[in-house]
């Protein structure tokens, strides 16, 4: 089975901090090429894999501001279409740009839909149903206008991420700085459970960053780490009492629950999107719907027992487990 992964180009891939398409792109392909599968990914020069790396554009453009997004994407997908013919599929995790190659190559094709970011791009995906096999990566993201192939839920390595038994006595906020993640409403609710903050991640809306968040950080009750990559990410991620994701979005998935879930520490989520798919309310964390039932969730959250957190990860959210149910799409796409 020879398989083109289409890696997007914002970030390299995997990132070396922020950039959580890239990095599912990376887990998989990682997976698949262990498995035995002939992989070749599609991404910037820079990208690392142990498939066959392939790729037209230098650098991400987030990273390097002379890459023009628009004109390298189109060289990046260009590169990848002149070459369907070598695959027996093409997976694209690259978002809607690629639906418009897909009716000039014989090569099937699956889209891992990482999330509808406006009714506004469904132009771009109704009218290609019948050609690319769409997944979901939870089942609160299908979108009642699409057939889907199936619903994928993420996964991660299990092992890159130390289960922590003891964790401390703060809150962690860990998500891109901007209205979605609920960067406000964390700071809100630490404050409230009268807790300490530990925040990381880019600053992603500078305007919200200044008005709701940086008057709240000074170095002791809410202390701000910027983005964190590898083994300090590791670390923040399990040295925490909880995980405040009180998010103001319907999140299709929401990577770092499941890598706060791995390290032991369990989750405080506003009840929306995916999280319901993530958590287990009552056992991996909990479910609120106000800052007030989060303020109240923080006193209870020694009733989560630590290990049942990483227990329920590694049960249905592990990279293996991921990496089997696209071979197995695969599979039933390709007729074997």
């Amino acid at each position: 089975m020879r398989i083109a992964m289409l890696a997007p180009i914002a970030w390299r891939t995997p990132p070396r901090a922020y950039g959580p398409w890239e990095l599912v792109t990376s887990l998989l392909t990682e997976a698949l090429v262990a498995r035995g599968v002939d992989v070749t990914l599609f991404a910037t020069l820079d990208s690392q894999t142990a498939g066959t790396l392939a790729g037209v554009v230098p650098r991400a453009y987030s990273e390097d501001p002379s890459i023009d997004a628009k004109v390298w994407e189109m060289r990046h997908l260009a590169h990848l279409f002149e070459r369907a013919g070598e695959f027996d599929l093409i997976h694209n995790q690259a978002d809607f740009p690629a639906h418009a190659f897909s009716g000039l190559v014989d090569t099937p094709m699956v889209t891992t839909i990482h999330g509808f970011s406006s009714e506004r791009i469904m132009p771009m995906y109704a009218p290609y149903q019948d050609r690319v096999n769409y997944v979901a990566i939870s089942d609160a993201d299908r979108h009642p206008a699409l057939r889907y192939a199936a619903t994928i839920h993420h996964g991660i390595p299990l092992a890159d991420f130390a289960f922590d038994p003891v964790g401390s006595d703060d809150l962690l906020f860990f998500g891109r700085i901007h209205p979605d993640k609920g960067a406000a409403e964390a700071i809100a609710a630490a404050r409230g459970a009268g807790r300490r903050l530990v925040m990381a991640g880019i600053v992603q809306d500078a305007g919200y960053h200044d008005r709701e968040v940086a008057p709240a950080i000074d170095g002791e009750r809410v202390i701000y780490l910027g983005p964190v990559g590898g083994e300090r990410r590791v670390r923040t991620l399990g040295s925490a009492a909880a995980l405040l994701h009180l998010i103001g979005f319907d999140e299709p998935f929401g990577l770092s629950v499941v890598e706060a879930m791995a390290c032991g520490t369990p989750v405080i989520a506003f009840d929306r999107g995916s999280m319901r798919e993530l958590i287990d309310d009552g056992v991996t964390g909990f479910l609120v719907n106000t800052v007030d039932e989060a303020v109240a969730a923080i006193g209870r959250i020694g009733e989560i027992d630590r290990a049942a957190c990483r227990a329920r990860v590694a049960e249905r959210f592990t990279v293996e487990r991921m990496a089997d149910r696209y071979l197995d799409l695969y599979r039933t796409i390709l007729g074997r």
